[in-house]
């Protein structure tokens, strides 16, 4: 190859990209990046023993490839015995920007949708940072993503989450500690945002676990739903 071939040659064949299911369209979400949110609703908090003055958000990630689109059976995660559910609302980037202001921040958000931050809790409370309890395979499912001109900036409505029928997590959005603008304003100042950014803002009272053979059904106000299955455990 001659410095005059524009094509770059690969060791490997590159990995599919992933994207996200957009409520009513062909097209699709591209993700660059996953962020979360630890601890961002005051029972939630309460319930994990931890404090409840409004201390710094906790930032983490998970995988680009952890996204498993609604519909879909996700195993039981290898290495635990304590596989919790979290339902989260999730806001899609599509303007990048560092120091970005509280006030300008939704002018960064694309669309909104339903996800859950599947979490290894055992593995969780033994290690610091949290990555090895959050941050594998099929961890992050997710709904459909609807955009802003169709549903508006998310500040409030119920979000709640069923296994086999039955409420576990219930609340309302509006109950926030950080609220959206300041997730975002926040996040990046630590992270230049990126177009195809993905940010789970926090989960509400009620986390809990899962076993397999467990259907897990979560609502958020005008946004899509989520439907996963727990499959067999993975060993």
């Amino acid at each position: 190859m001659d410095g005059s071939d524009t094509q770059t040659a690969l060791a490997i064949p590159a990995p599919e990209r992933t994207t996200i299911e957009i409520r009513g369209a062909s097209a699709r979400f591209p993700v660059r990046r996953i962020y979360c949110v630890g601890r961002n609703y005051v029972a939630h908090v309460e319930e994990m023993g931890g404090s409840t003055d409004r201390d710094p958000p906790i930032f983490f990630q998970k995988p680009t490839d952890a996204v498993v689109p609604s519909g879909e059976t996700i195993p039981y995660a290898p290495m635990t015995e304590d596989f919790h559910f979290e339902v989260e609302l999730v806001m899609a980037i599509a303007k990048g920007g560092r120091n970005i202001s509280e006030a300008s921040a939704l002018e960064h958000v694309w669309g909104y949708g339903v996800g859950i931050d599947m979490t290894r809790r055992d593995i969780q409370g033994n290690n610091k940072p949290w990555e090895i309890g959050k941050s594998f395979d099929k961890s992050f499912p997710v709904g459909a993503l609807s955009p802003v001109s169709e549903v508006g900036h998310i500040t409030s409505g119920a979000i709640k989450l069923t296994v086999n029928g039955e409420t576990k997590q219930e609340s309302d959005i509006s109950l926030l500690i950080w609220k959206l603008p300041e997730i975002i304003a926040r996040l990046s100042e630590y992270f230049e945002l990126q177009p195809g950014d993905v940010i789970l803002t926090g989960t509400p009272h009620g986390v809990g676990p899962v076993v397999p053979g467990d259907k897990i059904h979560c609502t958020i106000d005008g946004l899509a739903p989520l439907d996963v299955a727990i499959g067999p455990k993975l060993v």
